[in-house]
Order: C-alpha cells, then structure tokens, then sequence
C-alpha cells in the first residue's frame, strides 16, 4: 500500500506531460488588450500602507516603495480609464507577501515589484488587504475587464535581516544560472539575491517552522494545515515544494475568480509542473464559478501566458526552428504542449522597427498558417525588464500604437505607453529606469492628451472587432496604406494610414456592401456604404471601420 502511495503522484505527473496540451486560444484572448502595471507605480488609492512593514530605509533610485495600491487600480476602474483604452484585461505584478526587509546587491532595493515572495498565501500590506483585492476583482468584471494574476513558482525572496531563509529542502542559492543548457537554466539561482526552488524534487519536505509560526501569530495555521491535507489528498501529489505552491497559487482563483494567470520565469522551471497549475487551476475556477453563478459573466475557459524570456514570433533569438519551442540549446520545449494559451512575445521589441505591413503579414501567416496556428501571443513595446524595450526616449508614439494595437495577436500595454511615461530616470539603475510612477501629471499637456486620444481610438476599435487580433490580414493599398482583417466570416474591417486631410473617399475593396452602414473608430461617426466606397470629411489621416454595432 505505502508504495502505491508513494508511486501514484509521480505517475499523475508523468502522465499529465504533454496530454493537456492547451487547446487553440479564444478569439476573445487571441486579440485580447491586457494591460500590465506594476502595482507600486500605478496609482495611490490608500497612503496609510505605504511604509507597512518598517519599509522606512531610504531605498537607491526607484528602488522602493512608492505607494501604488490595490485601491489605486480601483480607481481607474471605477472611473472608466481601462474602459475608455479599450482593455480587455489587467494584469499587476505580483500581490502576495514579500519580503520585509532589503537587499543590497544593487543598491539598497525593497520588493516593491512583487517578485520575492515571502508567503503565497497572503497580501503585501503595502498593496493592500484581500478585501482590496475581492473589491478589485469584482469592480473589474463589472466593467467587463478580465484580471490576470501574475505568478511565481521559481523562485522565493531573498533573505534578509528582517526575514527568515527557507529550508535548504526547498531552496537553492548557488550555482548561479549560465543558460547554456537545460539544467543550468531550471537548476540554478538567476541570481545571488534570489533562491532557487527545488522545483524538479518530488521529495516530500516539511513546511517551514518560521512559516507555520507566521500562520499561528495571524490566527490561520489550523486552516491553512486543513485546506494542506486536504488538497494533498484529494490529488495524490507529493508534498514537495513546487505542489505546496500550486495549492497556494490555485487558492486565488477558488476564492475570488481570477480570470487567469501570468507565469513568471516559466522556462527556468521544469514544464511539467505549467501542466500541472493549468489542471489545479481549471478545477479552481470551475469550483469558484459553481458556487458564485451570479457572478459568471460568460464560459471562456482559464487562461494562461507565460513568460519565456528571449521567446518570439518568427525566429526571435532562442525560438526553435519549428517556431513553437524554446531552445535550450540541448533541449527544446514546447510550452504551448504544458498548459499555456499564450506566451508573451519577446520578439515584437526587435520587430516594431520594420514597416508596419511587414510586421503585420509575418505575423498574420504565422498565426493563421504557421506552426503557431490555433495559438495565442502577447506583443509589448515595453516591459519592467526587458533592457530592449522599444523607443524608450518616446520619439514616435502615434506610429509605435499604431504598429501594436493593431498587430496579428493579443497585446500587452505596458503601464504609461499610452502618456508616452519616462522610462529612463536620472541616477537610476538597470531595470529600475523603466519603472517610474505614472506620469498622470502629463495629462495637463496638450501633447500627452493627443497621444492618449490616439491609443484609445485604436484600443476601442481593437476591442470591438476579433478580426483585429484574431483574423487574417492582407493589404490592399500601399499608398495610403490600406488593409483589411477576416476572421472566418464572424467579423471583418477595413483600416487607413497616411490618408490626406480634408475630404477623402476610400475604397471598401468588396469587403462592404453597398448601404451597410460602418463605424469609423478615428473620427467617431457613421458612415455609408455608396458605389463601394465611404467618404470622410476630417484632418484624420487614420480611419478604422468596421460593421456598426
């Protein structure tokens, strides 16, 4: 019996490998609009948190905690901000308990971003308190945006003076990952201020005693023990750490409706465990929608993007051959076969540089008629740490929206592309440059509110036509330029660029009938269909039509 007990779990493991490959992504996140904040650098909606753990050391160079909340999110939802962009979906960096104290090998650095947990199963006082979050979920889907949570199963927070370390059964702090293979990039530190989870242990290990003990001084230690064996039993899994996690993690979306997950680090983890989350975390929100029926808005499935660092469309740096894996150099991994609708596409930062039709037909053919037919992307001009990111200095962003929002694939603003905010910051360093506060004070400049008017025009029209993400692209003209979007008979529009001010008539190229009646997402009006064209009156150079709905 003990070695039934003892077999059963590898053999779920084993088995789950590459049978629940994610199946094609919905149309809905194949065009999906998701826009992606750091929590700190967003919005301050509650001052009383700012400085909750003692975090009263004065940090290096935006290298701190600077008062963005959960309760700042609200408000920009409550007061429409997401909605007039166009989002589909918001995704913040991570929200559960970081590390108290700080880290000092690049400068004295707090946890604002998110990425040292400290304990998965509850919410950094600095961003708020679960009630926050409930608030925020809940006020989200009333306007129809989806919430992503941003995930971590790779790594903990490093140790400090006011925190304690993992057990070396969890942990790793040494060697440092060198990425030249597969296990030196799963079975390593990224980096000295980080420990390693043991993630490709099956090995049964204890909770920590300081863990247990945290538990105990807040209250919860004999439910989080009981919800531990219960979920342990119910699926077989060894009590390793990765497993351990996986329960904390699917937690979110049993209790409040997490829409998804963002998965950070995932090729430094071994795939099989991505498979695992998606399976726990489908169970979670099948369980959570069963018991809140009046809360289910609609039956898209949960949904998962993962973070494969130097992953991309066409060929981008370590992408195999065959498009779909990534190249460890002596292994490839398919991360689309372990559970993941979607990965976040690295390669669109190198690619923005090209003319927009060149970007938009590669990626119509790879999506449509490539090896990633069926599947979902995440294209981003910037990120929190991605030294690459795309016209940092913000030379061109009416061109630079214009190539993004209406790219083949779902779409990841990061937060402040749509202000055209700072990303280099004086006596700032490495990553921290792209991770200044929102720069809502630019809102009082007429320059910055063209800039946003345009990204809301396109986002808007992204928002209510699939065919903009999701169908088929070819273009129709080259000067002004014209194209046109399908998708499969459900949806189709026709978009200009370069169109000479004043009054200009443009073709419909037999997309449009004669009297059907479009919607010009640029200047706001209707239009008609007459002789196969449709006529605009306006100092617009862009037009965005498709079926009024």
């Amino acid at each position: 019996m003990r070695f039934i007990k003892l077999i059963l779990p590898l053999l779920t493991a084993l088995c789950s490998i590459n049978l629940n490959a994610a199946p094609a992504a919905p149309d809905f996140w194949k065009n999906a609009t998701v826009y992606f904040m750091l929590t700190d650098r967003f919005n301050n909606g509650d001052h009383g948190n700012d400085l909750s753990y003692n975090r009263t050391q004065p940090p290096a160079k935006l290298r701190g905690f600077e008062g963005g909340d959960i309760k700042g999110i609200i408000e920009k939802i409550e007061d429409g901000y997401f909605t007039r962009l166009g989002v589909d979906a918001i995704w913040m960096t991570p929200l559960i308990e970081q590390v108290h104290g700080y880290d000092e090998s690049a400068g004295l650095t707090y946890s604002y971003h998110g990425y040292w947990p400290k304990d998965w199963t509850a919410v950094d006082a600095n961003f708020g308190t679960e009630a926050d979050l409930q608030q925020m979920i809940s006020t989200a889907h009333k306007h129809n945006i989806k919430v992503l949570m941003d995930v971590i199963i790779n790594h903990t927070g490093p140790e400090t003076q006011a925190d304690w370390a993992w057990p070396s059964d969890w942990i790793r702090t040494s060697p440092i990952c060198e990425w030249k293979n597969y296990q030196q990039s799963t079975q390593c530190a990224l980096a000295t201020s980080l420990t390693d989870i043991k993630t490709e242990t099956n090995a049964d290990v204890e909770l920590p005693q300081q863990l247990l003990n945290k538990w105990q001084k807040e209250g919860r230690q004999e439910q989080e023990l009981a919800e531990l064996e219960e979920f342990f039993e119910r699926t077989g899994y060894p009590r390793a750490p990765k497993y351990y996690i996986v329960k904390w993690l699917t937690d979110w979306v049993k209790e409040y409706g997490v829409d998804g997950f963002r998965v950070d680090t995932a090729k430094h983890v071994e795939a099989d465990i991505w498979t695992i989350l998606k399976k726990e975390s489908e169970i979670a929100f099948n369980s959570w929608k069963s018991k809140n029926p009046q809360l289910v808005t609609d039956d898209l499935p949960f949904y998962m993007v993962g973070e494969v660092f130097n992953w991309g469309v066409n060929g981008f740096k370590n992408t195999a051959q065959n498009g779909r894996a990534y190249d460890y150099g002596d292994k490839q991994v398919d991360f689309f076969d372990f559970g993941f609708d979607a990965l976040i596409n690295m390669g669109f930062v190198a690619h923005a540089g090209q003319p927009a039709e060149q970007i938009f037909a590669s990626y119509s053919q790879a999506l449509n008629h490539g090896a990633l037919s069926g599947s979902g992307i995440l294209n981003y001009i910037g990120s929190h740490d991605d030294q690459d990111s795309y016209d940092r200095k913000r030379t061109k962003p009416f061109e630079t929206a214009f190539k993004l929002l209406l790219a083949p694939g779902g779409v990841q603003i990061y937060y402040g592309d749509e202000l055209s905010r700072p990303m280099h910051a004086e006596a700032a360093y490495g990553d921290a440059n792209m991770r200044t506060f929102m720069n809502w004070q630019d809102l009082a400049k007429a320059d910055t509110k063209a800039i946003l008017a345009h990204w809301q025009k396109l986002g808007q029209f992204r928002r209510a036509h699939d065919a903009v993400g999701s169908g088929e692209h070819q273009q129709l003209n080259q000067s002004p330029y014209i194209f046109k979007r399908e998708l499969a008979g459900k949806d189709r529009v026709l978009v200009a660029e370069g169109l000479a001010k004043g009054k200009k008539t443009i073709s419909v190229y037999q997309l449009f009938k004669n009297d059907e009646v479009l919607f010009d997402y640029y200047s706001n009006q209707s239009v008609v269909v007459t002789n196969g064209a449709i006529t605009l009156n306006n100092d617009f150079t862009y037009a965005l039509l498709g079926k009024a709905n």
